[in-house]
């Protein structure tokens, strides 16, 4: 699978499961660490929980490799790296703490439009 469609999934799943102000950020010229950043968040642990095992969930049945999953017990940061992508699940708590669109801001911002439809 294409990191772009990988990037659909997971922004696809997080979206069904209410995230709140999906963000993508296009790290290709940016870090060798991914291709895309997904950022996102819940207003509660249980909604977090609930966004990370969708993305999780969804890339398995697509038969992706998801190469790690981290911050699922105290559903705060949630990680989970699908290689070329990864995807920050947050408590609404904690996004303006850590800011990875500020920490990040070099990396251009996606249009998600076309792939969340109102």
């Amino acid at each position: 699978m294409e990191p772009k469609d990988k990037l659909d999934l997971a922004v696809r799943a997080a979206d069904d499961k209410n995230a709140h102000q999906i963000t993508a950020l296009n790290m290709k010229e940016v870090s060798l660490m991914a291709d895309y950043f997904v950022i996102c968040h819940g207003n509660s642990e249980t909604q977090v929980e609930a966004i990370a095992r969708e993305v999780k969930d969804r890339a398995n049945i697509a038969g992706l490799d998801v190469k790690r999953l981290e911050g699922l017990e105290d559903a705060r940061w949630v990680l989970i790296d699908l290689n070329d992508v990864i995807v920050h699940v947050f408590h609404k708590d904690e996004r303006p703490y850590y800011n990875l669109e500020k920490l990040w801001g070099d990396a251009p911002v996606m249009e998600l439009e076309k792939i969340i439809q109102p």
